[in-house]
């Protein structure tokens, strides 16, 4: 007769035999067939669906930093100068970490919500909200003491005295991201887009006769145009919450907050740190390179022309980047949900997608490279660099739309430390050498520049293109049914359950 011992042993062997079955599940017989076109046509519409509103809020974003700029531009040269300043740090040491160490929420979020996890999705919501206001409050210290890092760094004081001042107005705006990112994924990783392109709208309308009445009607300086900006991203916050709870569109998902949130950070930190340098080391890369063209021989028509590029490149990255969040989406779902067919059939769309984006700007590039600079100056100098390299970012951007969207589908599924790797050795062991050699070295000056990133560009779009052709999507999907069971929080029923 056997004993209870022996028989609640032989039940947890057979639990975890059963579990372990659930998690290594058997190949899915039908993911080595050649998708049908109907099945192509489905993803590529279910990618636009999620990329159309995510690009739409971003240009709505862009169109207010554009308002920003007019406004200190009207307040002269010195506030110009000292709010270019402050937004490059606030960009290099606050919103890029920010940005950064949100992404890693993102497959947690989409993968438990494709495996109908929805107290790990809401649990992984919470606990990213607690990590970034705790991240927040350390760049705080930073930013208060901005003026001593950069008069050590030998920048004019009563610039940097200015620039100071821009940036403690925009504290509120750090901690109104640290809310934003992790709401934004919780809702994107459920498909749900429209929400943030209606707030962001609406705050867009606000933006100018708040710039208005804060810097022509009260005369406040630059410190308006910084509360200006914070004002407009706490409306989209406040109306985003607002318009979530009075929809309810939360409620099939949501959880209520619990101490819960403040263990099991493990897998968040393993995947927000990798998240957060791959970000930043592509980020970095265009402050450096407007660094460069300061110490280039008569600097201030390079450094001029390199701030109209990279307004340029920001305006045309927002398509290949609404096409990266949209796809991690998708493989994050289809993986969580263990259909590793559907995540590999949504990568390879939209790489093709990326590729069509990428023979876009390139044109478009080409095409306005005589007319393009010509909206922000009349020097001729500033136009001549500008005509230069504009066929040079549009060659960039043959190997800037895959990249883009080859670092959204690492995201999607969990791996942001391989698209750290890529973006280290593309950029910083290619690229820089290149751009270093050419710009200073072999006295091809500012083009050299541009030739450094495109070289940058090209070698990490081919690592990307290399890692998706090699990846192993049943073992992927595997990893997936493991990482949303991971939670020690997480009940039995939820890890056991198809």
């Amino acid at each position: 007769m056997a004993t209870l011992p022996s028989i609640a042993a032989q039940t947890l062997k057979s639990f975890e035999a059963h579990l372990y079955f659930h998690l290594i599940p058997l190949p899915e017989k039908h993911h080595k067939q050649h998708p049908s076109v109907s099945n192509i046509i489905t993803e590529a519409k279910s990618l636009l669906n999620l990329a159309f509103p995510i690009a739409l809020t971003a240009l709505l974003l862009y169109s207010r930093s554009i308002i920003s700029m007019l406004f200190l531009g009207h307040l002269g040269d010195a506030q110009l100068a000292a709010g270019s300043l402050a937004m490059a740090f606030a960009n290099i040491t606050g919103y890029s970490v920010l940005s950064g160490l949100a992404l890693g929420m993102e497959p947690l979020s989409s993968q438990a919500f494709g495996a109908q996890k929805p107290k790990l999705l809401s649990l992984t919501l919470h606990r990213y909200l607690v990590f970034l206001l705790f991240t927040s409050l350390l760049i705080t210290f930073l930013w208060m003491n901005m003026f001593d890092i950069l008069v050590y760094l030998h920048q004019d004081p009563y610039i940097t005295r200015i620039a100071h001042t821009y940036l403690l107005f925009s504290l509120p705006d750090l901690f109104t991201n640290a809310f934003l990112h992790p709401i934004r994924i919780y809702l994107r990783a459920q498909g749900i887009t429209h929400p943030l392109t209606l707030a962001t709208l609406l705050s867009t309308l606000l933006h100018l006769p708040i710039n208005f009445l804060l810097v022509s009607h009260f005369n406040f300086g630059i410190a308006a145009v910084a509360a200006a900006a914070s004002i407009s991203n706490f409306f989209i916050l406040v109306s985003l919450v607002a318009y979530i709870w009075a929809t309810g569109v939360h409620e099939p998902t949501w959880e209520n907050p619990s101490f819960e949130c403040l263990t099991g950070w493990k897998p968040l930190l393993k995947l927000a740190a990798p998240s957060c340098v791959s970000v930043c080391f592509e980020w970095w890369w265009y402050e450096l390179m407007t660094v460069w063209c300061g110490l280039l021989v008569n600097p201030k028509a390079p450094v001029a022309s390199m701030g109209i590029l990279i307004q340029t490149t920001s305006f045309i990255y927002v398509f290949p980047s609404s096409l990266s969040f949209a796809v991690s989406t998708r493989v994050g779902n289809e993986l969580g949900a263990n259909r590793p067919y559907k995540a590999r059939l949504s990568a390879v769309v939209a790489v093709f997608v990326s590729a069509m984006m990428g023979l876009s700007a390139s044109a478009f590039a080409w095409g306005v490279k005589d007319k393009w600079a010509r909206m922000f100056t009349s020097d001729s100098e500033i136009l001549r660099l500008t005509s230069i390299a504009l066929p040079i970012l549009g060659l960039c951007e043959l190997g800037n739309c895959p990249q883009t969207v080859g670092c959204g589908v690492l995201r999607g599924s969990a791996r942001p430390t391989t698209a750290a790797n890529v973006n280290l050795g593309a950029f910083y062991l290619v690229g820089m050498p290149v751009a270093v050699g050419l710009g200073f070295y072999n006295g091809v000056g500012f083009s050299g520049l541009w030739l450094g990133l495109l070289s940058a560009q090209v070698c990490c779009a081919g690592l990307m293109l290399y890692v998706m052709g090699s990846t192993d999507w049943d073992l992927q999907a595997q990893r997936a049914q493991m990482l949303t069971c991971i939670d020690a929080s997480l009940s039995d029923d939820d890890c056991d359950d198809p």
